[in-house]
């Protein structure tokens, strides 16, 4: 293939990347294929099925190399979004008894949650969110 088509591919590729939110993966493609038409452009890249070969190649060592190191940069690295509801009120929209199962509501969304006390919840009662495990919320009352 000709190097300037892997070069608009490469830049292709990370407009896409910039105009899609997303966990910044695309980009490290773009660039793989930037990197095949610089190789193109000085002859070291050979025939067409070598090139096609290293796009790939160079696109994934540069995702396990750099992603990481880009996403903690940006403050990207780790968002838990679920977890910061530890702490917040939740209200249950029935009784749960200790160590029992139920719904309650928490920001304007009704989730499944778990009693961790040992008196029983009543509906409408203040409850602390103390632990996420993935989509269950365990509660104490406040």
């Amino acid at each position: 293939m000709n190097w300037w088509i892997w070069i608009v591919l490469g830049l292709v590729l990370a407009a896409i990347e910039l105009a899609t939110p997303g966990g910044i993966v695309i980009v490290f493609f773009g660039a793989g294929a930037l990197i095949v038409g610089i190789l193109v452009l000085v002859g070291a890249a050979g025939p067409t099925w070598v090139q096609w070969l290293l796009f790939p190649i160079f696109a994934l060592v540069s995702l396990r190399l750099f992603r990481q190191p880009i996403l903690a940069r940006l403050g990207l690295h780790d968002r838990r979004d679920v977890d910061s509801l530890v702490g917040e009120v939740a209200v249950p929209g029935e009784a749960i008894a200790p160590g029992a199962h139920g719904r309650a509501e928490l920001r304007g969304t009704t989730w499944n949650v778990r009693n961790l006390d040992t008196t029983p919840l009543t509906a409408g009662q203040r409850c602390r969110v103390v632990a996420v495990k993935g989509l269950m919320l365990d509660l104490r009352s406040e």
